[in-house]
């Protein structure tokens, strides 16, 4: 059993300027709500920057598409020589599954990804939304999967992590490892073959397990993928919070080789108060995008105006900083008077 795909995919966009009679492509691979469509772009924009010799095919899911966006998308596509194809969903269904603050039902996405390439291609990338490329996919192209492995993915924390999820999780694989789920390379046969999709929403939906996860989907992957996975190294999803930049030390994992940035935690370089060396890799294929002049994004809430406030402060931008305590009380009083 499979997801229904005629239930979930609304229509499709193909924004297609790939040279004619290039068959062999590297599929690549989102699922977001509006809030992440800007960082998207430039995602896709980054990996297009950094590995200008590879033939790339996008696919963008979501239940949100402007007419600016889809200007844009096209236009990226244009530039670059490439494919971009932006699916729309129907996502009411997956509304009725877990959500938190952090994470939206369109975290979900993934599984309609998963399912809708079954029988149309081996592998594809999953990656969140908000991670930016700065060096070569080239290892992930070539990579091959033995009988037994779903996906290829990146370990998250270290053996005491491992061992509270596994403990907390009920899962004693676990504590070999615990991947996070914003790099996928999914093998899609495998995937298919063990039903990963309608189990992992079959267990979502089961209330005593919703009450016992805390990363949503993330933790059902790992409770399911246990022993069927690949570890790869961390170059591939070197996860870094912004937010760490406010801590008295704080340390910028980011090396020579590493090959994605992903931007956890509520601050994302899209954010006006994101002006930290490790964005760089964001804002360069910002500025290799349709998107080179659009300003980044202001605080939009209380939360985001309150951090927006301490970053300024941190960056010596006193100016910036009141201004964002100000909408901050304003939000705040806003609040109360609704």
């Amino acid at each position: 059993m499979y997801l229904d795909n005629k239930e979930f995919i609304l229509s499709e966009i193909d924004c297609n300027y790939a040279s004619a009679g290039e068959e062999q492509t590297f599929n690549i691979c989102y699922g977001l709500d509006k809030n992440f469509l800007f960082g998207c772009g430039i995602s896709i924009a980054s990996i297009l920057l950094t590995n200008p010799q590879a033939k790339f095919t996008f696919h963008v899911f979501t239940d949100y598409f402007s007419d600016d966006f889809r200007e844009q998308f096209d236009l990226l596509a244009k530039e670059n020589n490439t494919r971009i194809i932006i699916y729309l969903i129907n996502c009411e269904s997956l509304k009725k599954l877990p959500s938190t603050k952090n994470w939206s039902y369109a975290t979900y996405f993934r599984f309609i990804i998963a399912d809708y390439f079954t029988g149309k291609l081996e592998k594809i990338l999953y990656l969140d939304a908000d991670i930016a490329c700065k060096g070569s996919v080239q290892e992930l192209i070539d990579l091959e999967y033995n009988s037994n492995e779903i996906a290829a993915v990146v370990i998250e924390g270290n053996d005491k992590w491992w061992k509270r999820r596994a403990e907390h999780l009920s899962t004693p694989g676990l504590s070999n490892g615990y991947f996070n789920a914003g790099f996928l390379l999914i093998n899609i046969p495998a995937w298919a073959a063990d039903n990963i999709s309608a189990r992992a929403i079959e267990l979502l939906s089961d209330p005593e397990v919703a009450n016992i996860i805390t990363h949503l989907d993330q933790d059902v992957l790992n409770i399911l993928l246990v022993g069927k996975v690949r570890f790869i190294d961390k170059k591939f999803n070197t996860q870094y919070s912004l937010n760490y930049e406010l801590k008295a030390v704080s340390t910028n994992p980011v090396q020579d080789s590493t090959v994605f940035v992903h931007y956890i935690g509520p601050t994302k370089p899209w954010h006006s108060w994101s002006g930290y060396p490790v964005s760089t890799f964001f804002y360069q294929g910002k500025e290799a995008s349709p998107w080179r002049t659009v300003p980044l994004l202001e605080p939009a809430n209380a939360l985001q105006s309150r951090y927006a406030a301490k970053h300024f402060l941190k960056q010596k931008k006193t100016m910036e900083a009141l201004r964002c305590w100000a909408k901050y009380y304003l939000y705040k009083i806003k609040t109360i008077l609704n």
